[in-house]
Parts: structure tokens; sequence; C-alpha cells
């Protein structure tokens, strides 16, 4: 993926983020994500039907790459099984690294393969996918 692309991939989930509200409905789990050296503090909605997960939402303060990162999240893990989930968000975790990763699984989220080059920003792009792991693992409780 070139660095145009991966561009136009985060600005346009940042501009216009996917599943962006706060819900007051009691089916869905709710996990707060933040990040105590910036702004970035994220609820995020997660509504689980047995093994799967059929809803994702969010809402918070953060910055474009958190932003867009949850939104490209929430886009490929919507209709996915917790286990599925669980296999994207630590190929997620791999590639952030700067190890071997499913580039195939990613999709969109191939957009942050450079992260792992900063620190900082690496914080911002994994924050949405450790409250959803945080609530897929305890469901599974």
């Amino acid at each position: 993926m070139d660095q145009e692309t991966k561009r136009a991939i985060i600005m346009e989930n940042y501009q216009n983020p996917l599943n962006r509200y706060r819900t007051e409905d009691k089916s869905y789990l709710k996990i707060n994500t933040n990040n105590a050296s910036c702004i970035d503090n994220l609820d995020i909605y997660i509504k689980f039907e047995g093994d799967l997960i059929k809803d994702i939402t969010f809402d918070g303060e953060a910055c474009a790459i958190s932003i867009s990162a949850t939104s490209v999240m929430i886009n490929n893990l919507i209709g996915k099984t917790k286990e599925e989930a669980l296999d994207y968000i630590h190929n997620f975790y791999h590639m952030t690294n700067g190890d071997i990763y499913n580039e195939e699984l990613l999709k969109d989220g191939n957009a942050y393969n450079d992260i792992y080059k900063q620190g900082n920003r690496k914080t911002c792009a994994t924050l949405p996918f450790r409250g959803l792991e945080k609530a897929i693992l305890e469901s599974l409780k």
C-alpha cells in the first residue's frame, strides 16, 4: 500500500468515522480505553450475540490516529466471531510492533504498517484494539 493510499484511509476514517456515537442500550458492554500521556479517551460499546460481534460503536476524544484506527477496526470486526476478532487484533499488534503479520487479514488496517517507527503513534493506533481485546476477554470469563 503506497503512502498516499495510507493517508487517504487514515483521513477518511478520521473525518467520517464509522459508528461514532454513544449508546445507552444496556445490551452493549462498555469499555473505556485511554492514553494517560495524551487526550485519547474512548468509550467503546460492543454488542455480542453469543460468540458473534453484532455491533461496535464508540465515543470520546482522541487524535486522528486513534479515531481512524477505531473506525477501521469497527469496519473489519463487526460480524466476526470473538476468535476471529482476537486473531485480527493480534495481527494488528504484530504489525505495529514491526513483526510478521497477515497483511491480507488486516485489509485497511495496513494503513498503519509504519506506525512501529513512531512509538507514541503506536500507542494511539492500538488504543481501540486494547479496549476491544479487554472486552472480548471479559466476555469469555
